[in-house]
């Protein structure tokens, strides 16, 4: 039975060692960290508890007493220490998003901390993110209605008119993932507080290639135009937001509005937007086409002078879309945008932070509400609107 103790202990100090030091090369080493730590970095006090549990038991059990008893307590110890200090890298996120919105959109100090954090459903409940006084409108169809075009709405309960709006797209690289399954928390606390949120699943590899997936995006950004009065939503109010491939997508959506190549058969479709969210996201080629593409790809090549706020967040020790992309893609828009632009950079944050509440993601979360709040308010600028409206009128 120590044999049976000690192998666990194993493992989950593995994975706390990947979390607190991750390889980043070769590729393959780098997706292996991601998948080791991605639990361990957002739920250390889980792990704590997890490992407290097994280590009482072993005790009681009379299998400390032996070598491999003796080598897993050891080893507990040792990785207890370790999940502290990703505990503590996690608070750090706090400060670092204030110190953010303050220089990006010069709120008050303490933007993130006057918000709090909601610490029982962190240490009691990380992946309940449900909320009773938000319902889930499952399954609606856009676009042409395939299997693949369905999106979910969640909204408030108490169903208040006129609600902004926030659209959502999930990461996958292109070749995965679904709408229901990142940045639930944040999508219910939205709602929570009189969002209407829209999260859509959209094309993937193989079946859809660019620009068929932007042009997916678009079709709900028109069905949130056409439909989102129905559910409660001002629909000139909407921010799109997106994780690694959503928010390379996002980004593409928010900086072609009325774009006739990314809009066939709806051109005349208003799909600007007041603001973009992008989380640990990537920002170059699709799959490395450079030129093979009819069109541009990457959303640094669509930056221009009227794009709208952005606020982009990024892990520092993401081993799947290197941090130095995210650094690249916000000097550019700073460069040329007139909007604000806020770049977070979270300490030791990895790939994938947005499962589940933590502290870190909570953190994001309230940062996410402040931004999202400050861009609705300030509205679409004038020349903006201007721009797109001349735009559709020359073609």
């Amino acid at each position: 039975m120590a044999i049976g103790y000690l192998v666990p202990v194993l493992l989950l100090a593995c994975c706390t060692t990947t979390s607190l030091v991750p390889a980043r090369h070769p590729a393959g080493l780098g997706r292996l960290s991601f998948r080791l730590s991605v639990l361990v970095n957002e739920q250390p006090f889980v792990m704590l508890a997890a490992l407290a549990a097994l280590s009482v038991i072993a005790v009681v059990d009379g299998d400390g007493a032996t070598p491999a008893g003796r080598v897993g307590l050891a080893l507990a110890v040792l990785t207890a220490a370790g999940l502290v200090v990703v505990a503590r890298r996690g608070l750090r996120a706090v400060p670092a998003l204030d110190r953010t919105l303050v220089a990006g959109l010069a709120t008050a100090p303490g933007a993130v901390t006057t918000r709090g954090l909601p610490w029982r459903r962190i240490l009691l409940a990380p992946f309940a993110v449900r909320r009773r006084d938000v319902v889930r409108v499952r399954d609606l169809p856009y676009g042409d209605g395939a299997p693949q075009h369905r999106l979910d709405v969640y909204r408030p309960r108490s169903r208040p008119p006129d609600g902004p709006t926030l659209v959502y797209f999930h990461g996958g690289g292109y070749v995965s993932g679904r709408k229901d399954l990142e940045a639930r928390a944040m999508l219910s606390r939205l709602a929570s507080h009189g969002w209407v949120c829209v999260s859509a699943n959209y094309g993937l590899r193989p079946t859809t290639n660019f620009p068929g997936h932007l042009v997916d995006a678009k079709q709900v950004l028109a069905w949130v135009r056409e439909h989102g009065a129905e559910h409660g939503a001002d629909t000139g109010r909407v921010v799109v937001a997106g994780s690694s491939a959503g928010a390379h997508l996002a980004s593409l959506a928010a900086l072609t509005p009325g774009d006739d190549r990314f809009q066939p058969g709806f051109e005349r479709t208003d799909t600007s937007v007041v603001g973009v969210i992008c989380l640990y996201g990537y920002f170059g080629e699709y799959y490395g086409s450079g030129r093979d593409l009819a069109v541009e790809s990457s959303p640094t090549e669509y930056v221009r002078p009227d794009a709208p706020p952005f606020l982009v967040v990024h892990g520092d020790q993401d081993t799947l879309v290197p941090v130095e992309g995210a650094r690249r893609f916000a000097r550019r828009l700073r460069e040329v945008s007139s909007s604000p632009v806020v770049y977070a950079e979270l300490p030791g944050a990895q790939h994938g932070f947005d499962l589940f509440h933590s502290i870190r993601f909570d953190a994001v979360v309230a940062a996410v509400e402040e931004f999202a709040e400050r861009v609705v308010a300030r509205g679409p600028a004038p020349e903006a609107t201007r721009a797109s409206v001349e735009r559709r009128d020359e073609r």
